[in-house]
């Protein structure tokens, strides 16, 4: 009989065990499985923060999330300047953005951690004169006063052009310094004789019938057509490498489509407040871009240069280092 009850108390007590077992094993997968779900959750929350300006030329991010895979989310955030836009994305407020050439070659010189991925724009600039100036030719501005934004891609455009024309920038033309908001109405009035600005500007000077483009100023031998390009830093590149080629992935599908689908992309930046006549006349100088290849590279080593030489920048970077082109590299969509 004590053998019996020996018996029983052990069968229990191993009954006991498998039940704890069991339940143990179980709540062992209940935790995997959660642990999973938080996962593909956490996946399909992915947070692509971009920052931009809302111009035709910088319009790209707008559209990213039309191609964003599972599941993510883009912020795009709207800044008014580069240099805005650099801060944060060094503060870590956003991942991804747009910024001039010669703010990514300023920054690469004071020795920051930016590292350009993709173009993001090329062209988009133009010289602009009265209608009715009785200028024609870029020689003709000799002794005229000509707006310009200060330490901007334009600045250093229209040095490039006075220079190719003869035309000594310092003592040969007095260069107003002059927002670019504010150059159409300083033109039509009669203060100024011309601007170089960007997009739509010079558009809206010629529609609206005050003023007529003089000159592109895309010159091979100098610093040619390039305008400006997308950034990241070198900690997001090295901690979230697969969240920086979503990025440039998205990027270069924005890229194409709006090109493909000029009508889209014009509607698309009326939103910005700019008139659509005025657009579709921007739009056919202005390349929206993604790629780098060498002869961007030897363009924004001119650019460098010539910063240099303007006082810019007190020392030219290395400016391969500047560039990362390994996304470029690896994406399907090139």
């Amino acid at each position: 009989m004590k053998r019996k009850k020996v018996t029983m108390v052990f069968l229990g007590v191993m009954l006991m065990v498998g039940l704890l077992g069991g339940c143990g094993k179980k709540a062992e997968e209940k935790a995997e499985t959660k642990k999973d779900a938080q996962q593909t959750t956490e996946a399909k929350e992915q947070l692509y923060e971009v920052g931009t300006w809302k111009t035709a030329q910088t319009i790209q991010p707008f559209l990213y999330e039309t191609f964003v895979k599972d599941g993510g989310k883009v912020e795009v955030k709207p800044f008014t300047n580069p240099g805005d836009m650099k801060t944060a994305l060094l503060s870590e407020n956003i991942d991804f953005c747009g910024t001039t050439w010669v703010t990514a070659i300023m920054a690469a010189s004071k020795g920051e951690p930016v590292k350009v991925v993709a173009s993001m724009t090329e062209k988009c600039s133009a010289l602009v004169v009265g209608k009715d100036s009785g200028i024609e030719t870029v020689a003709d501005l000799k002794g005229k006063t000509i707006a310009y934004v200060p330490g901007t891609m334009h600045h250093i455009l229209l040095l490039e052009t006075l220079t190719k024309a003869g035309i000594d920038p310092n003592t040969e033309v007095t260069l107003q310094k002059i927002d670019f908001f504010d150059m159409g109405q300083a033109l039509a009035s009669g203060s100024i004789d011309a601007f170089l600005s960007g997009e739509p500007y010079p558009s809206i000077a010629e529609t609206d019938g005050y003023g007529k483009v003089l000159e592109y100023p895309y010159y091979d031998e100098s610093v040619g057509y390039i305008n400006a390009a997308m950034i990241t830093t070198e900690k997001e590149i090295k901690e979230n490498p697969e969240k920086i080629q979503a990025l440039v992935d998205m990027h270069i599908q924005a890229s194409k489509y709006y090109m493909e689908h000029q009508e889209e992309w014009i509607q698309k930046a009326a939103e910005f407040g700019t008139e659509e006549k005025y657009l579709t006349k921007s739009t056919e100088n202005i390349q929206l871009s993604w790629d780098i290849d060498a002869q961007t590279r030897e363009k924004v080593k001119k650019l460098a240069e010539r910063m240099k030489e303007l006082g810019m920048i007190e020392n030219v970077p290395d400016i391969d280092a500047l560039f990362d082109i390994s996304f470029l590299e690896k994406s399907e969509y090139r």
